[in-house]
């Protein structure tokens, strides 16, 4: 393998984005922040020209907060388990592209501005609105081992906007909220507190945002870095979402909790 890469970045602020080079050293365990970092500190380009260090956002480095979701080599991941050499040998060049997401507004070089997501969330109601405390001498709800480890791959969701961006339905013409904030309201609904919200969570998923807007592409499963069974949540959701609109258009009484 070779000693050096080419990490070629498409920077810039909106309406002024154009593709620059820089050459790196290869060391055992680089990653894509690595690189970056390595930029920061010296930021001269492939052609030798002193320029400005790439702006980036980053967090944890380690898969857990989100916040350095890009697409490498054209594809939404986070960078900071995208190593230099893996990715070397599954493309079989030396050169690693970077770019912002698309699918959010620009902010400068490869950060973006997420904020619809988590208004989203907001509109999905994606809490407990109870403060979880009860009488000393009662037990909260129980919940069994079986929905406890389902709840808990729904709450690894990092709000990175990997499934936002691979998602063709979510787009400037498209309101639909994405994958994410659909699979944050199966998360509260199937939460004991949370359930007592579950109607008004639904009747969000009914709005033009909501569950209508899926496409049924299933990109959002393929690149999720946690691997949660998102196409799953969309067809629950679907499907809980129309009982909701007939329990409205009947006026029948919300469902049992």
């Amino acid at each position: 393998m070779s000693k050096s890469f080419v990490l070629k970045i498409f920077r810039g602020t909106p309406g002024k984005q154009y593709w620059e080079e820089f050459e790196l050293a290869i060391y055992p365990g680089i990653n894509v922040i690595s690189a970056l970092m390595d930029i920061q500190k010296h930021p001269v380009n492939k052609s030798g020209q002193k320029t400005t260090p790439v702006a980036w956002e980053q967090g944890c480095l380690e898969e857990v907060c989100g916040s350095c979701s890009m697409l490498v080599n054209g594809k939404p991941r986070q960078s900071c388990t995208a190593l230099v050499e893996r990715l070397i040998e599954e493309t079989g060049s030396s050169t690693i592209t970077l770019a912002p997401f698309t699918k959010f507004p620009l902010v400068r070089d490869l950060v973006v501005d997420r904020t619809k997501m988590f208004e989203s969330l907001k509109k999905v109601r994606a809490w407990v609105s109870v403060d979880g405390t009860w009488d000393s001498k009662e037990k909260g709800p129980k919940v069994s081992p079986e929905v406890q480890e389902a709840l808990y791959v729904l709450s690894t969701c990092m709000t990175c906007g990997c499934c936002s961006e691979s998602c063709p339905q979510v787009n400037e013409k498209s309101p639909f909220m994405g994958p994410a904030a659909m699979s944050q309201l199966r998360l509260f609904n199937s939460n004991p507190a949370g359930a007592l919200e579950k109607s008004e969570r639904l009747r969000a998923a009914l709005g033009e945002e909501g569950i209508a807007g899926c496409g049924n592409a299933q990109n959002c499963v393929k690149v999720c870095p946690k691997n949660i069974p998102l196409t799953e949540s969309l067809a629950l959701i679907g499907r809980e979402a129309s009982k909701q609109a007939l329990r409205d258009f009947f006026s029948l009484p919300d469902a049992p909790r």
